[in-house]
């Protein structure tokens, strides 16, 4: 079902809000709306625009209680107020300030020690000083790396001409690093044509002592050096902040609750009266809570709420909360897949998990293998609170009552004996038809039952929504419904022998409807007061309906006809565990290889299991939803996470 809502204002003066957020909204669900667009009719009212004080607080918050050790547990201690949590911080900021600072200089140290050693890197296989390349007088050098693209052409370069030499150091996936030397007086020359040929240079500073590869290992004694220093501080700071712990993460829940309820503002509105200022919250709660709410602030003089009906305000369609028995909550995943339920349209839930497992347990009925289903969807639900493996629990009661119905146990027909019917062996009579699988008879009568039920939802969802012309005209209206219903009333009645009523009634009861629905544009139009009453003219207007009835008798019969599946089905679960006992050898009463019978139950139980699960989805979206629902609600989303009452 749709929980009821209400639609609350709430008002009081501006700077009370984060009281009436942290004490009411964090307790009683609200989904929020938008107040300036909400009240667009109501004059004077502007945006709360406000800078959040508490963010930059939380960001020192969250750094402070990283530092702490994960393992020891945090202490107990009272709950702190906004004002109290920024002094904790304030406080455990001046407390630590020198060694984070210390810190952060010997990161800039490690940062620029690394940011070295990624430069020296490719240099290393250099025999000789790096500091001593810098000093020659004549001879100038460029450190380096080329893309390979290129290092063919620049080695063509340097064989051809005389004044450069490359020396390559390391080649790489997509780059030669090296070095090249020039004379000084042709250094500019030379340079100019090494970055036409996308030399890009790497500098190196002169400090150097020792081969490229010994300044490397002195750089990385150096890195280590600096990271046991912060580590030492960083020890330092967790040692003083250890005594602050509890504070620290109650000071963070604080800051972390008030920026978030500080978001609430994007959504505010606010109005001046006098030299007054107040705000304004507007949104949706269930009757339940607002009933509860209103009782909570009966005392307090610092805030007032109008409570308004959602007919009170038609151009506004409240968010839709579904609330169904513990047994059926798990489909409401199906009814999200489609699309979640308007306010004003019947919620599908129950009627998908009745029809979902009773056709899931017809399709695949046996009695072993439906309580594996069942014994398996259930224990997965409580460990692992999958909706999905519920609803494998819930359709495999129903595959195990069918198994007993059908006289199946793990494909056995012969241990227990069937209650209703063998799927394969049972046989109806019909008229014209002749011999015929009794399954796909029951099948598709019980097709036809489900598609009138859908059609009485579409009236109810149109009598919800005031929609005259769907409610009477439509195909699947008050119209479809008396056609349909007379067609499977005339059938029942040939099928079974029993004798048909006037000609004329019949005729009047089948072609006064079709022809209802024919007429449902101006019809419609005429109940609903609109003009003109056929918009496209007379002509486009019978084309056009004689194509949409054609449609709906087409419609009409290969829904009727889809049902089959569910007989078709049930006959094919039974002629695929014979196939496993033939291989198992059981059919010809000799021995029995288990090993087989129990590979083949698993195998059918899967892959069938799975097959049947998606043909059930396929025909309540198709065959069922597709009539009476639309699924075109918005999820109630409530502002903040909602705390237990006291």
């Amino acid at each position: 079902m749709i929980e009821k809502m209400k639609f609350l204002s709430i008002t009081g003066p501006k700077e009370d809000i984060d009281r009436v957020v942290d004490k009411y909204l964090s307790k009683y669900p609200m989904h929020l709306e938008n107040a300036l667009s909400e009240l667009s009719t109501v004059r004077n009212l502007y945006p709360y625009m406000e800078v959040n004080p508490y963010k930059d607080w939380l960001v020192k918050a969250k750094e402070y209680t990283s530092l702490l050790d994960p393992e020891v547990p945090v202490p107990e201690v009272r709950k702190v107020g906004a004002e109290e949590a920024i002094d904790i911080i304030r406080e455990t900021q001046g407390l630590i300030r020198q060694k984070t600072r210390r810190q952060d200089k010997l990161r800039e140290k490690l940062t620029e020690k690394k940011e070295l050693m990624t430069q020296l890197a490719p240099f290393r296989v250099l025999p000789v000083d790096v500091s001593e390349i810098f000093k020659f007088r004549f001879i100038r050098c460029r450190f380096g790396r080329v893309s390979k693209e290129y290092y063919h052409k620049l080695e063509e370069y340097v064989y051809d001409n005389q004044d450069v030499i490359f020396c390559k150091t390391v080649a790489e996936d997509d780059y030669v690093w090296g070095i090249y030397f020039a004379p000084g007086g042709r250094l500019e020359a030379v340079d100019a044509v090494m970055s036409s040929l996308h030399f890009e240079r790497t500098r190196l500073p002169d400090s150097y002592e020792g081969t490229a590869a010994e300044a490397y290992r002195n750089l990385q004694k150096e890195c280590r050096r600096l990271n046991k220093k912060i580590d030492s501080l960083q020890n330092e700071i967790r040692e003083e902040l250890a005594d602050k712990a509890g504070f620290l993460w109650q000071a963070r829940k604080k800051l972390e609750s008030m920026t978030f309820n500080f978001d609430v503002r994007k959504l505010a509105a606010c109005t001046k009266e006098q030299q007054n200022t107040f705000y304004i919250l507007c949104g949706w709660m269930t009757e339940k809570d607002a009933a509860h709410f209103q009782k909570a602030i009966a005392d307090d003089s610092k805030i007032y709420c109008i409570v308004e009906e959602p007919a009170d305000n038609p151009q506004v369609t409240p968010p839709t909360k579904l609330k169904n028995r513990r047994l059926f909550r798990p489909f409401e995943m199906y009814v999200k897949m489609y699309g979640l339920p308007s306010y004003n349209e019947v919620d599908p839930t129950a009627f998908v998990a009745l029809t979902y497992a009773f056709i899931f347990g017809a399709m695949f009925g046996d009695l072993g293998q439906g309580l594996l289903l069942c014994l398996g969807g259930f224990a997965l639900y409580k460990y692992k609170h999958i909706p999905l493996a519920a609803i494998i629990g819930t359709a495999g009661i129903f595959s195990a009552f069918f198994g007993l119905m059908f006289g199946s146990i793990f494909g056995f027909e012969n241990i227990i004996d069937a209650v209703w019917l063998r799927p394969k062996e049972a046989m109806t009579n019909l008229p014209l038809i002749g011999n015929l699988n009794t399954v796909f008879v029951v099948a598709i009568a019980f097709g036809m039952f489900l598609i009138m039920v859908t059609m009485i939802f579409h009236i109810v969802n149109a009598v919800k929504a005031h929609r005259e012309g769907d409610k009477w005209f439509d195909t699947n209206g008050a119209a479809g419904l008396v056609f349909y219903a007379m067609l499977t009333i005339m059938l029942f009645l040939y099928m079974t022998g029993h004798k048909l009523p006037p000609t004329g009634i019949v005729l009047a009861c089948i072609l006064l409807p079709l022809l209802v629905v024919a007429m449902k544009e101006p019809l419609s139009n005429l109940v609903e007061k609109r003009k003109p009453l056929i918009e496209d003219g007379i002509g486009m207007f019978l084309v056009q309906t004689f194509f949409e009835m054609f449609e709906t008798l087409l419609s009409f019969f290969s829904n009727t006809l889809s049902f089959v599946r569910v007989g078709a089905f049930a006959v094919s679960h039974a002629a695929m565990m014979e196939v496993v006992l033939m291989l198992a050898g059981a059919e010809n009463g000799g021995h029995i290889n288990w090993l087989v019978v129990i590979l083949g139950n698993l195998f059918v139980c899967g892959l069938e299991g799975l097959i049947v699960g998606i043909q059930v989805l396929r025909l309540e979206y198709y065959e069922m939803f597709s009539r009476f629902y639309r699924g075109d609600g918005r999820e109630f989303r409530p502002f903040g996470q909602p705390k237990e009452n006291n």
